[in-house]
């Protein structure tokens, strides 16, 4: 039962991630930059600790009593991230829903299964598996390969991208991705792919807050299993680390292209706007509120992790069709991103089953 409700709760959580960015398409007359942070400050600032207030009693005192060293690190893992959450927006915005989160979560998933692996190498933990323990096991030796597999329905994927540009005029790469550039895009997709596994490395240094919550909870409601709601309190600084990056590179274009006059323009639909704004920034954190409820059945290894990107992946590519993304490209290039989309599914596939062994 509880692997089934993992299951159900990170594919309600990777449908949110993989819709998020719909609402921005409603949004008219802003620049990138001023719709995202709007968006953002949603994601990162109102709704966590919103989350937190409704589900966790005192989260305040539990992060006032963390130790500060805990309450940095998490912090510095939410910086990087959030500069892969960044980037993330940058390569849906050259690349398009189907390619663009193809690309990034590939990569995030992939690099969300070995980096740990090789830090923990460098500096040993019990209990962790280093880098060397994977080369030497079968299933970290399934886990690699799945990385390799990854990294080959990338390239196909890109390919797949390569051949649409060439057959799609301007106007039609217009049409179905307003801002279409593949090697601008791929470039920021395999940095955002990277980064954004840190999300994970936050969860896992936060732990110990969560684990407070946890246990305060079991206390009061004895014999009912883990508390579904534990990472709310450790979403918190995480999100914070993403806002600062966020927040300093959209004020850096608001100022370079003077786009901050968006919020006091009257010819564009402001509250719609911001309407449309809140949504996408709201849904895009029930990616993880859902993803926090699915680790506690599942646990926060890379079983978790993998079966939220994988359908993330899928819920962007259906997305990508309903909006006809790969409208009046040939069968040939479309089967071609079709065997992209399944390489890395089976990638995922792989790591999943080689974490489990």
């Amino acid at each position: 039962m509880n692997a089934l409700l993992g299951i159900l709760f990170h594919s309600l959580g990777g449908v949110a991630s993989g819709s998020f960015y719909m609402p921005y398409n409603k949004v008219k007359g802003w620049a990138w930059e001023s719709f995202w942070i709007i968006g953002g400050l949603f994601s990162w600032l109102i709704v966590p600790p919103l989350a937190a207030w409704l589900t966790i009693p005192h989260f305040g005192a539990i992060i006032a009593n963390c130790a500060p060293q805990i309450l940095t690190i998490t912090f510095i893992m939410g910086l990087l991230w959030g500069i892969g959450g960044l980037t993330y927006g940058l390569g849906v915005r050259y690349l398009g829903m189907s390619l663009g989160n193809s690309v990034v979560l590939g990569f995030c998933a992939a690099f969300g299964a070995v980096v740990p692996s090789i830090y923990y190498s460098i500096y040993p933990a019990a209990g962790k598996v280093s880098f060397t323990d994977m080369i030497s096991n079968p299933g970290g030796q399934l886990v690699l390969l799945g990385v390799v597999v990854c990294l080959t329905g990338i390239a196909i994927s890109g390919k797949a991208g390569m051949m649409k540009e060439n057959e799609l005029s301007k106007e039609q790469q217009a049409a179905s991705v307003a801002e279409f550039n593949l090697t601008k895009g791929l470039i920021i997709a395999v940095i955002s792919g990277i980064l954004s596994s840190f999300f994970n490395f936050g969860i896992e240094a936060a732990k110990p807050m969560a684990n407070v919550a946890n246990d305060a909870w079991k206390a009061l409601n004895p014999g009912q299993g883990e508390f579904l709601y534990q990472n709310n309190v450790s979403y918190i600084i995480i999100l914070w680390g993403g806002l600062t990056t966020n927040f300093i590179w959209t004020t850096i274009l608001s100022l370079k292209n003077k786009s901050y006059r968006d919020f006091t323009n009257k010819t564009t639909p402001r509250f719609n706007n911001i309407l449309f704004c809140a949504l996408a920034g709201t849904t895009w954190f029930l990616q993880f509120f859902f993803y926090g409820m699915g680790e506690s059945k599942l646990g926060n290894g890379a079983s978790s992790w993998i079966l939220h990107m994988s359908t993330i992946i899928l819920t962007a590519n259906m997305w990508g069709i309903v909006r006809k993304e790969w409208k009046g490209v040939s069968t040939k290039t479309k089967w071609t991103f079709t065997t992209g989309i399944a390489v890395i599914m089976l990638s995922v596939v792989l790591v999943g089953i080689g974490n489990s062994m």
